[in-house]
């Protein structure tokens, strides 16, 4: 009997163990940026709260992929649909650092990277990827490891290519171990006045449910995919907060990666 308990109770302590909030890990990332006016909020008409306000208030790190061009001199965004609040791209960047954010590599242009090579050449993707990562460098002081493209496609060619260059590039591809595909959280379907296709009923809602329907396959560990918008800022607290309630911890990427890619 007394050997029945203390396997009982062993098997008990390894699922405590396994549950724990060490093995539930959350890579936070956003794409796009930097935008100042999402880091920082933005007042007048349309005010809109602080990402960086709610992600230190939360004690949370989390992973930028930007854009190279961003990252020049005196820009401060796209004047069509961008606030500009007297805060530079570049400024934007720099705060990042200093607050123990970490910047990746979106690419410099941001443009879909398999229609790019296709009219301008390979070797046109290979080098806007490394301007991209040059432009990063400038502001951290070593090279990005990490790329995810735009709309994760990249040609096989360049992929390959960029590999051997000690890019890991970020994927949704079923050909990655689950726990190293990114979740798209499907946030720029929820942005603008008049959304469509935002994940019902809410887009907090949906991301858990895809981290349920991984859990339901033992998977405990995600990379959450998320852009620059003030839509996705607005809905972040609930979303943290629910997930440090169900035991997550959150990380930066390259920590991530530490924890989780070796046991792959």
């Amino acid at each position: 009997m007394r050997s029945l308990k203390a396997i009982t109770l062993f098997a008990l302590l390894l699922s405590a163990v396994a549950g724990s909030s060490s093995d539930k890990l959350i890579a936070l990332t956003f794409d796009d940026g930097p935008r100042p006016y999402v880091l920082f909020g933005s007042h007048g008409e349309h005010p809109s709260p602080s990402l960086l306000n709610v992600l230190d208030s939360n004690g949370v790190k989390a992973t930028f992929f930007v854009v190279g061009w961003r990252l020049t001199p005196k820009t401060w965004g796209e004047p069509r649909a961008e606030q500009n609040i007297g805060i530079t791209c570049l400024d934007a960047a720099q705060q990042l650092v200093r607050r123990g954010f970490e910047l990746e590599d979106h690419t410099y242009s941001h443009i879909e990277l398999r229609t790019a090579e296709r009219q301008r050449g390979e070797q046109w993707v290979l080098s806007d990827v490394n301007r991209g990562a040059d432009a990063i460098k400038a502001v951290t002081g070593t090279r990005p490891r990490y790329l995810r493209p735009p709309d994760w496609i990249i040609p096989d060619d360049a992929r390959l290519d960029l590999e051997r260059q000690g890019y890991q590039l970020l994927t949704i591809s079923s050909e990655n171990p689950v726990a190293l595909r990114d979740i798209n959280s499907l946030d720029y379907l929820c942005a603008g006045r008049h959304p469509t296709g935002c994940p019902k009923p809410s887009l907090t809602n949906g991301v858990l449910k895809q981290i349920e329907q991984r859990e339901k396959h033992g998977v405990y560990t995600h990379i959450l995919a998320f852009h620059e918008l003030s839509t996705t800022t607005a809905v972040m607290p609930e979303l943290i907060s629910e997930l440090k309630a169900r035991g997550y911890r959150f990380v930066t990427l390259s920590e991530y990666m530490r924890l989780v890619a070796g046991k792959q």
